[in-house]
């Protein structure tokens, strides 16, 4: 029936398949990350520019710096210092 020869080339076909299968399934246990705690978090409080405040001005002409051209097409009504709209004031006023 079997040989010994049959017998031992089973055992190596049985032992390949199963070192081949113990690779195939051992995967890494999973590294976990310590719970995120708790970071206290400063709350941020937006407060306009005490510089500058809307007055009325417009115009490019009226303003004194870029950062006042944008504070204003920022927080004041009705400006007309950003004709393409990009949120860039003045693009074309050389002074700035």
């Amino acid at each position: 029936m079997f040989t010994l020869r049959k017998l031992l080339l089973l055992a190596l076909v049985v032992a390949a398949g199963w070192q081949y299968y113990q690779k195939s399934t051992n995967t890494p246990n999973p590294v976990y990350a310590e719970p995120l705690r708790e970071q206290a978090v400063e709350s941020v409080r937006y407060t306009p520019d005490p510089q500058f405040s809307c007055d009325g001005r417009q115009h490019c002409s009226q303003m004194t710096s870029r950062a006042e051209a944008v504070y204003f097409i920022n927080h004041c009504p009705n400006t007309k210092m950003d004709g393409d709209r990009d949120g860039v004031p003045c693009e074309n006023d050389s002074r700035f």
